[in-house]
């Protein structure tokens, strides 16, 4: 039985498309030039398959840069018995046509899995035959299941978490009420995938980088997020062994030549014992490699950050969205701006530097708010940003609260991207003021770059410097009547 995993292709126009190992799916803009995140699930599954004595092949058509043609006579070569393939909201529509011209001339079985609600209901396989087989949420053992019984021809109705059907009925089977430990997947594939074309180097950390994943889940609420909502179905976080991650950090630089690496875990920062743990563990291997994580800044203290920093911590990414409060607190992401604020004084102080994210669009937000929030990135002045137009992806209770309201304007999900079009209107703010939105973000952010070398000497530095460093409270309105004065 062969077995091929495949991120399929994304191209519309001369943009190219981040679906597998995204927490957010959608066409790259010219920021994001170089991004291309590891496909975490994809590459797993393929590990463990080969663990199993599979034959297995995987293909990430997107991070080879492969055509259309290419991917079709690639399949056509390796002409597989089961085609299993990543699949996302705003790139269904073009993923489903993909497969239709594949069932032309294969008659494998095919397999789907991915953060999009409407592939797990009776009316999507009913619509698209071409699909055989849907697996819902963490998709890696539940695909081993499947394949195991398929070679055994076995039924197939007790396996959790899989669509299918039989003699022509749409079966829907119950979801995985349990969930293995991450101690028994094995390391992710890095044989079949092109390791050295991913590239995610916040704080500019050295190329080329390692992604690796050190937990799963997230225990924090955001309405928007996809992952925790359509993946991991729950609140639930699991953490790998210490010492297990560190084997594995060291293997990816000594072996694999890596020269630093990024966590891009949900939230990579949960539980102070266990980042201590993970600083002794690196201390005792004498550690000096780059390396950076994804986390929340309301949770670091000095202590953490210190003792990471001593042992490689080069640099974070924070999930910020907004500079407003209750912007934030509306987004049900339970974040305190002021202790975050203060930690990312801090984490600057140290030394680490930071790639914050911003969403614009969240309920609540107006010209001013968003103002204030482009005003709040310039002030924190990390190393990188990100703005993007919020998404209301299905199957989210920020999708449900939009929907009913009446705030979502387009029901085209493959605009779904959120990087050049808005698909949802606030009470204060049409789509088009949205993309709008984001345009002066990135203008602001860009004019601020330019001129920091301007001031580097300026009483604006000092000024700026003093906030920091002493945490003073801050208004851009006592800012602009300070520097007009003395500048």
């Amino acid at each position: 039985m062969k077995i091929l995993l495949a991120n399929m292709p994304w191209i519309v126009g001369n943009r190219r498309g981040v679906r597998a190992g995204s927490r957010w799916p959608h066409l790259k803009i010219a920021e994001e030039e170089g991004y291309l995140p590891f496909p975490f699930f994809l590459a797993y599954a393929t590990s463990l398959l080969k663990k199993n004595n599979f034959n297995v092949k995987a293909i990430d058509a997107i991070a080879e840069e492969i055509s259309y043609a290419e991917f079709f006579r690639q399949v056509r070569r390796f002409d597989p018995d089961l085609l299993f393939v990543e699949v996302s909201t705003p790139s269904l529509k073009q993923d489903l046509e993909l497969l239709e011209q594949i069932k032309v001339f294969s008659v494998c079985k095919i397999v789907i899995a991915g953060p999009d609600m409407d592939i797990f209901n009776e009316e999507f396989m009913e619509k698209n035959p071409i699909v055989d087989f849907a697996v819902v949420g963490e998709y890696e053992f539940t695909l081993l299941e499947l394949i195991k019984k398929l070679k055994n021809k076995e039924p197939l109705d007790k396996i959790q978490g899989l669509v299918f059907r039989e003699n022509d009925k749409v079966i829907v089977n119950e979801r995985k009420t349990t969930k293995p430990a991450l101690e028994e997947y094995p390391w992710p594939d890095r044989i079949d995938f092109p390791i050295y074309r991913y590239h995610d180097c916040p704080g500019s950390i050295p190329a080329p980088s390692v992604q690796l994943i050190a937990t799963r889940g997230c225990p924090y609420l955001c309405t928007f997020c996809v992952w925790p909502q359509l993946v991991y179905n729950g609140r639930d976080y699991r953490a790998r062994n210490v010492k297990d991650v560190v084997d594995e950090m060291e293997y990816c630089v000594k072996k694999l030549g890596f020269k630093s690496v990024y966590f891009d875990d949900d939230t990579f920062n949960i539980g102070k014992k266990r980042m201590l743990e993970l600083a002794d563990e690196l201390k005792r291997r004498n550690w000096k490699t780059p390396w950076a994580f994804m986390g929340r800044s309301d949770i670091v203290d000095e202590e953490i950050l210190r003792r990471l920093k001593e042992v490689g911590l080069s640099a974070v990414k924070y999930g910020v969205e907004s500079g407003v409060q209750e912007i934030v607190d509306k987004a049900e992401k339970n974040l305190n701006l002021k202790v975050a604020t203060r930690n990312m004084i801090l984490t600057k102080k140290l030394g680490i530097n930071m790639h914050l994210t911003f969403t614009l669009g969240l309920p609540g937000e107006t010209r001013e708010t968003i103002k204030q929030t482009v005003d709040y990135a310039l002030f924190i002045d990390p190393m990188s940003v990100q703005f993007s137009i919020i998404t209301p992806f299905p199957g989210t209770k920020f999708y449900d609260m939009l929907k009913k309201e009446g705030m979502i304007m387009n029901e085209n999900f493959s605009d779904y991207d959120g990087n050049t079009m808005s698909v949802i209107r606030t009470k204060n703010l049409s789509p088009e003021d949205l993309t709008k939105a984001q345009r002066y973000a990135y203008r602001k952010w860009h004019a601020h770059k330019k001129s920091k070398e301007h001031y580097s000497q300026s009483p604006t530095k000092l000024f700026f410097d003093c906030l920091r460093e002493h945490g003073l409270g801050y208004t851009v309105r006592h800012a602009i009547r300070y520097l007009k004065k003395h500048d």
